[in-house]
């Protein structure tokens, strides 16, 4: 959850991600911890609102994770303080065979760092491709533990130089990543696919808040990627929706009509 004065957003990345490619017209869902207070009971509100497949997620007895955002003059999001996940921090997701089988029924997985799930990695990446946001991790030892596992990584590079970009990039490669994607705030995003680097810019737009702009990218380049499997389009697509999700507070605000401008596609791809 995040809280801006009297403004509450449910959110987080994998969240963020399940509700925007349920948005951007594709069928998603969504397995996680959630407390029992009344932040939990919002959260879960909203996944019903915004008809995302909330089955599988576990209820727990405690504080459900939470942090308090605020915004700089130019919109940047400044994390003030968080819970460090609530309940989720303390517990783990433990997949049964009803997990496997609903999991298998969806064309891609996508989770973070901040999931902890790495541990899963190796049985979940046998059931659909996996895309992993490594936010600012890029340790090597954490790096060769987990893009063995994972097709699409992604990485906040707004840091980093482009050559940089380059060598994390050629690690993440080596390690077993197939895409491996640097977003750059106002720099645009680089990917490289191994045998090719892509360069995406920006998409113009007032900024009023860039929480969530990352996870928007991701959401948008999944849901392209999938249907069209074209790169150069997917990556539009997503500097688009984070280009989108700029202009309205939070990563998402229920009721705000987001599609692309061209309405999007008559497929479909499932996302959890």
């Amino acid at each position: 959850m995040q809280f801006r004065d009297a403004l509450q957003t449910a959110g987080g990345n994998a969240l963020n991600v399940a509700v925007l490619a349920k948005r951007l017209g594709h069928e998603s869902s969504y397995i996680g911890i959630v407390g029992n207070d009344e932040a939990a009971a919002h959260l879960l509100n909203v996944l019903k609102l915004e008809q995302v497949n909330a089955d599988y997620i576990r209820q727990a007895h405690g504080e459900n994770g939470m942090a308090i955002v605020t915004l700089d003059e130019q919109g940047d999001r400044i994390f003030v303080r968080s819970n460090k996940g609530g309940i989720q921090s303390r517990l783990r997701l433990a997949f049964q065979e009803k997990d496997v089988s609903f999991i298998s029924g969806h064309d891609l997985l996508h989770t973070s760092v901040y999931s902890r799930l790495e541990n899963d990695l190796p049985q979940l990446c046998g059931l659909v491709p996996v895309s992993f946001d490594f936010s600012t991790n890029r340790e090597d030892d954490y790096l060769r533990r987990v893009c063995p596992y994972v097709t699409y990584a992604f990485f906040s590079g707004s840091d980093l130089s482009e050559s940089e970009c380059g060598e994390l990039a050629k690690t993440a490669h080596g390690y077993g990543a197939k895409m491996v994607c640097m977003t750059r705030g106002g720099q645009g995003a680089i990917l490289s696919a191994g045998d090719r680097v892509y360069h995406q810019p920006i998409v113009e737009t007032d900024i009023i808040d860039t929480l969530g702009a990352g996870d928007s990218f991701i959401a948008g380049f999944l849901t392209a990627f999938c249907v069209k499997q074209d790169i150069t389009y997917a990556l539009r697509q997503a500097a688009e929706t984070a280009a989108k999700t700029c202009g309205v507070y939070g990563a998402f605000v229920y009721g705000y009509p987001y599609r692309l401008e061209d309405g999007g596609s008559s497929e479909k791809t499932r996302i959890l």
